[in-house]
């Protein structure tokens, strides 16, 4: 053993050599069907992510460490919970466990954040924004986790109150969710719905519902973004639901080039929600 290991901190490492291990099957499981283990944790990967995590205040259920990554355990383990079981795998279990083709050699089991409907439609609490009425994004049937890690990412960071998801969407719980939103799924509140369930709660709440047509309604820049609004993307191929787009009180357009066709989920969302924010900051 190096003479690194031989400090206090690796003394909480765990090895583990048996694929198994009920552990270890938790954490394939996690990645591999995409869904919380039964005790609702989720599974991370890298070491950004899991150092995004412990920032966000969140609980690890465990922290799984590649015996090639024994340098990077050395930086995390100091930031990690004595609550929290910290486990040494053989290269070989540990990228049986792991989405990814060419791991870091550091994964999670995290619980995720726990959100209520009611905090979506309170004021968001950025740095960037003071504005009092609610901002929402909404992913109607959105399928890609790429796309909605993106998004979540941008909710974060132009100051939206949360992100409502529709049925037919990806679980925030996918691991390329994560991924892909830096960390940002670990703050924000994401609630699932149904899209009856979405109407009666944006009616109840005074929320309008502005959506998102690649062929028809305002420019965007024309319409009142700073009132309590929920502005929803449809999804990839089929756009927002015929259920949402009829109770919708407005359709927005993004302008752009006749010769593409539409934008990518992802950045319809961005743009909609920069210009929100700067409608917000004015």
């Amino acid at each position: 053993m190096s003479q690194a290991f031989s400090n206090p901190p690796h003394e909480r490492l765990r090895s583990i050599a048996s694929h198994q291990n009920a552990l270890v099957k938790d954490l394939r499981k996690a990645f591999s069907q995409a869904t919380p283990a039964d005790d609702g944790s989720v599974a991370i990967e890298g070491v950004k992510l899991v150092e995004e995590a412990i920032r966000s205040g969140l609980r690890l259920r465990a922290v799984f460490f590649a015996e090639s990554a024994r340098e990077r355990a050395n930086r995390l383990l100091p930031q990690i919970s004595h609550n929290t079981e910290t486990v040494l795998l053989p290269d070989d279990i540990f990228q049986s466990a792991v989405a990814t083709e060419t791991p870091q050699g550091v994964a999670a089991l995290v619980f995720p954040l726990v959100s209520a409907l009611e905090d979506l439609f309170r004021p968001a609490t950025s740095p960037i924004t003071t504005h009092t009425n609610p901002l929402i994004l909404g992913c109607a049937g959105l399928q890609d986790p790429g796309n909605l890690g993106t998004i979540l990412r941008s909710a974060e960071a132009f100051g939206a109150s949360g992100v409502l998801t529709t049925e037919g969407s990806v679980s925030t719980a996918n691991p390329k969710v994560a991924r892909a939103s830096a960390g940002s799924v670990f703050r924000l509140p994401v609630i699932k719905l149904s899209t009856a369930q979405v109407l009666a709660a944006l009616e109840e709440n005074a929320i309008r519902l502005v959506v998102t047509s690649s062929h028809k309604g305002r420019p965007i820049h024309e319409i009142d973004l700073t009132l309590p609004t929920a502005i929803f993307i449809g999804n990839e191929g089929q756009g927002v639901p015929r259920a949402l787009l009829d109770a919708a009180d407005e359709a927005i357009l993004i302008p752009h080039s006749l010769k593409v066709e539409s934008l990518n989920a992802a950045i319809a969302a961005s743009i909609s929600l920069y210009e929100a924010q700067r409608q917000r900051s004015m």
